[in-house]
This record gives C-alpha cells, sequence and structure tokens, in this order.
C-alpha cells in the first residue's frame, strides 16, 4: 500500500471509529504524524486528498477539521467524476437515472408539501408554451430537483444532482432535433405534477419513468 492511501486509511479510522467526529479539528500535524506513524509529508498528501472528496476541510491559520460530513456535501465528489464521463456512457447514466429518479418522485408523492407542488406548478406556468430548449433544460433540472427534494431523502437528492449532468447535453442536442420535444417534455412535467397533486405514487413513478424513458430510447435510436 502506497504510504499516503496509508495515511488516507488512517485518518478514515478514526473518524469510522468516532474517534474524530463531524466538526472536531485535527491534531496539529507533527502530533498526528506521530500518533499514526506517517511521516509529515504523507500526512500532508492525506489531508489533501480527503479535502478534496470533502471529508476534511483546511482553514488556512485555524487548522484543519472534519466536516459534516453530510450526503449532499460528500456526494458533491459524484458530480466532478460524472463530468469525466464519455459520451458513450450517456447511457448508463440515464439508466441509473431510470432507475433512481421514478422512485424518489414516487416517495414525493406522500410527502411532498403543498407548497412545494405550488412552486413547481409556479416554474411550469413561467415558462409558457414554447420556451428555449436552454430555458427548457435548465427548468427540467430544477423540476426534477425540486421532485427530489420532496421526498425528503438527501441521499437520493444528492445522487440525481451528481448523475444529471452528463444527460444535459443529451436533452440540448434532442431539444434541437427532434421534432416536438419541448412539447412533449412539458406535457410529461403537467403529468407527473398532476400525480403529485393526486397523492398518487404509481402514476407519479409511470410517468418519471417515460418521461426519462422517452430520452433514453431516443437517444439509443442517434448513437
Amino acid at each position: 500500500m502506497a504510504v499516503t492511501d496509508e495515511a488516507i486509511e488512517k485518518i478514515k479510522g478514526m473518524i469510522v471509529s468516532g474517534a474524530l467526529r463531524p466538526g472536531d479539528r485535527l491534531p496539529r500535524e507533527g502530533e498526528l504524524a506521530a500518533d499514526l506513524g506517517l511521516s509529515r509529508n504523507s500526512l500532508r498528501e492525506a489531508v489533501r486528498a480527503l479535502s478534496l472528496i470533502r471529508i476534511l476541510d483546511v482553514r488556512q491559520g485555524d487548522g484543519t477539521y472534519v466536516t459534516s460530513l453530510d450526503p449532499q456535501l460528500l456526494l458533491e465528489a459524484l458530480s466532478f467524476v460524472v463530468d469525466f464521463h464519455r459520451d458513450d456512457t450517456v447511457l448508463e447514466f440515464l439508466a441509473v437515472r431510470r432507475i433512481l429518479e421514478p422512485a424518489a418522485t414516487a416517495m414525493a408523492a406522500s410527502r411532498i408539501s403543498e407548497g412545494q407542488l405550488d412552486a413547481l406548478q409556479a416554474q411550469l406556468d413561467r415558462l409558457g408554451a414554447a420556451p428555449s430548449v436552454e430555458e427548457l433544460v435548465a427548468a427540467d433540472l430544477d423540476f426534477h430537483r425540486g421532485i427530489v427534494r420532496g421526498s425528503g431523502n438527501t441521499v437520493l437528492c444528492s445522487l440525481l444532482d451528481g448523475l444529471s449532468g452528463p444527460t444535459t447535453r443529451a436533452r440540448i442536442w434532442r431539444g434541437l432535433t427532434q421534432e416536438d420535444a419541448v412539447a412533449g417534455t412539458l406535457r410529461e412535467h403537467r403529468a407527473i405534477l398532476a400525480a403529485l397533486r393526486d397523492r398518487d405514487a404509481e402514476a407519479a413513478r409511470s410517468w418519471a419513468t417515460v418521461h426519462i424513458a422517452s430520452v433514453e430510447q431516443w437517444l439509443r435510436s442517434t448513437l
């Protein structure tokens, strides 16, 4: 095991065991290196790596702290990794969304508040009948993010936020090349919202599946 990997594992062990808790300040570099049997250099590299994935927070002039370890914070790293996808893996990301997003939408049917539903309706109303493709894609991301947030599951919300990146270009491409794509997306959004208003989890799940599968099916036919 490389010395930096060993250092990462030892710090991870301290956090997992509870020796270091969210918000705790790490001991001084020299003290921690001695306690863990590490060189200062390997410890420094481990801290740098763990700060990149939001496990640690290095505050200049103050010290290094364990972050809150909230799922939303930790899963930010997923978005970074996903941005490096190849175009031929877009379908795989869409397939994962097709598994997760309908489930989250079904959960939202019983948990989302009337205020949240009103906000989603207002968003659709502001778009009008003929938004530009770019406006629709931005609104689509916000629409689904709002629904998943309404499910009350922060892990799902963060996962789906991270997975949305690679499908954005596919949505724009579809809107520019497929006739009726914009109108079809708006119809599907309204159907999803109506199912949520009715507190009909299965209808909400079905419409969300149709919505994602239509993009997936179109993209599969073009590749």
